[in-house]
């Protein structure tokens, strides 16, 4: 099997092969594609005349719901560069990312045909990333990986559901009669 033709599987040993979820690398290479070709406009994204107050709780509920399928790409890069901006500013969380990564292509690198065999017993190389995430995890707890984990989660909540929520969707169009969310001095 070549490394293009890998995939994963999700499920219990004892199931059959038609329950198991297969993932293939073709697979999240077209939904990345899909994703990349469906980014909306940035320029319509950020355009502060289009936000508006909603009138209801159920112009709210729809605008969010109707805004969330419609920015759903530009929403998952705004979450992106969080992390990114996150990684970035924080030395520490990049060097515990940059030794379990050094870690995992060791691992990788050394045991590609057979595995690793410790006093006479054989480590799979799931095993073997396993034992490196382990003893990688106090350090991503010294660096503070769970607080940048909740900070990136509640920044990306709140930026979303502020967009979500006063953006006009684009069933609604631009309604000049209403009154403007923020208006120009």
């Amino acid at each position: 099997m070549s490394k293009s033709d890998t995939f994963l599987e999700f499920g219990a040993e004892n199931t059959s092969a038609s329950s198991k979820m297969k993932i293939s690398a073709p697979a999240a290479k077209e939904w990345i594609s899909k994703r990349t070709q469906s980014v909306r406009p940035w320029s319509d994204f950020i355009n502060t005349n289009n936000f508006r107050k909603p009138k209801g709780v159920s112009q709210w509920t729809k605008r969010t719901v109707k805004n969330i399928e419609h920015y759903q790409t530009n929403y998952i890069f705004v979450f992106t560069g969080l992390i990114i901006y996150c990684v970035l500013t924080s030395p520490l969380l990049l060097i515990a990312i940059a030794v379990f990564l050094a870690a995992c292509y060791v691992i990788s690198s050394r045991n590609e045909q057979s595995n690793l065999k410790i006093f006479g017993k054989e480590i799979t190389h799931a095993q073997q990333y396993g034992v490196a995430a382990c003893l990688s995890f106090p350090l991503f707890f010294v660096a503070g990986a769970g607080a940048a984990v909740f900070w990136v989660l509640g920044v990306s909540f709140f930026l979303i559901g502020l967009h979500a929520s006063f953006h006009t969707s684009p069933e609604e169009g631009t309604a000049e009669d209403e009154e403007p969310f923020m208006e120009t001095v």
